[in-house]
């Protein structure tokens, strides 16, 4: 079953799902590339590496410009702010929820007995 998504977030978070299109990001995290040079390290046709790349020029991470014949790659930040946004508020949600369970846990360590060990089993 294929699903299609339409947000940008879920086409972020789709794109970079795939190691060799987070490799291609990495690699135009240092300079723009073109598509031969973006195939280069990878056991793949040129052909296989633009189906990557337009994967990643539709989510956004990415965009291409035309010089002459060749058609360069640029990485594009702006989509990994936005998702890197995204995530931080769950970050902050999920730490102020550890926090709280350390509250607790620190309570119920201060309920226990003193004599340092509980019954197990009796």
């Amino acid at each position: 079953m294929t699903t299609v998504v339409s947000d940008e977030l879920s086409l972020t978070f789709a794109a970079l799902g795939d190691p060799t299109r987070r490799a291609i990001l990495s690699r135009l995290a240092t300079g723009e590339a073109t598509v031969g040079e973006l195939a280069e390290p990878f056991a793949l046709t040129q052909q296989a590496v633009s189906k990557h790349l337009k994967v990643l020029e539709r989510a956004g991470l990415i965009s291409r410009s035309r010089v002459a014949q060749s058609r360069p790659c640029r990485f594009e930040p702006a989509r990994f702010d936005e998702a890197a946004e995204w995530i931080g508020r769950y970050r902050q949600q999920w730490a102020e929820r550890y926090d709280r369970l350390d509250q607790h846990l620190a309570a119920l360590r201060a309920r226990r007995p003193q004599g340092g060990q509980e019954d197990e089993g009796t």
